[in-house]
């Protein structure tokens, strides 16, 4: 009879790698059931930092002379044109200078909206309190109805033209593979009689239509800026 082989257990070194194993297992599985927890508390916390840091964010215009209007503001006061440009503050001299400023040549629903804050240009009866007028005028510059500028444009006139033409430029060429003649030169006409813009008066706070002005045509304006500026506004009360 072919006696039995003895059994022989695991050896110290098989233990002690199983032994390591099922440490490390514990290991990771306790640090999961942690991971939940201290990432809520993580996130919570940079929850309410961030909350904190948007509390103090005060988001304001840019320039120190401007009526907040929610999420928008307009300038108190008319640009005011240097004595060098006096003429020249037509449509584009508006609204580049508006765009350079860091806003916008406002829109006429935009300067309605705001007539109740915001003391537009008006008739001359109307509330110096509440209006662009002034309360002592002097005859020699003259004692008129005001009124500005907005963004809105209409034609007065049928047809493309109406809207202005770039013209065609001394050189043109047409295309030869085709055929095509050479264009006939014609004259640019980038500001155009048949093209207004709409012009707005405070009508005592109740805001109204002005009619229109051809685009080239000189006229008080304000800009409008967006609100969410953090830094200290700029002051434009002696703009050049």
């Amino acid at each position: 009879m072919i006696p039995a082989t003895p059994h022989r257990g695991p050896s110290p070194r098989l233990l002690s790698s199983a032994a390591l194993l099922v440490s490390l297992l514990a290991l990771v599985f306790s640090m999961g059931g942690l991971a939940p927890a201290r990432q809520a508390k993580h996130h919570k916390h940079a929850k309410s930092h961030l909350g904190a840091k948007l509390a103090k964010l005060d988001a304001r215009c840019a320039v120190s002379n401007a009526v907040d209007l929610g999420t928008w503001c307009l300038e108190s006061t008319p640009f005011h044109v240097p004595i060098t440009d006096t003429g020249k503050n037509n449509y584009l001299y508006a609204a580049q200078k508006c765009v350079a400023e860091g806003g916008w040549l406002p829109s006429a629903a935009q300067l309605i909206g705001a007539a109740p804050k915001v003391a537009l240009a008006s008739t001359i009866d109307d509330s110096p309190a509440t209006s662009a007028n002034t309360e002592f005028p002097e005859a020699k510059n003259g004692i008129k109805d005001q009124r500005e500028m907005s963004g809105d444009l209409f034609t007065t006139a049928a047809g493309g033209s109406a809207a202005g033409s770039e013209g065609v430029t001394a050189g043109s060429k047409g295309v030869g593979s085709t055929g095509e003649p050479d264009p006939v030169p014609a004259p640019a006409d980038p500001l155009p009689d048949s093209l207004d813009y709409v012009t707005v008066y405070d009508n005592h706070n109740i805001g109204g239509f002005a009619g229109g002005k051809p685009v080239g045509a000189a006229e008080n304006f304000r800009c409008a800026y967006a609100k969410g500026y953090q830094g200290k506004p700029r002051d434009t009360s002696s703009r050049p």
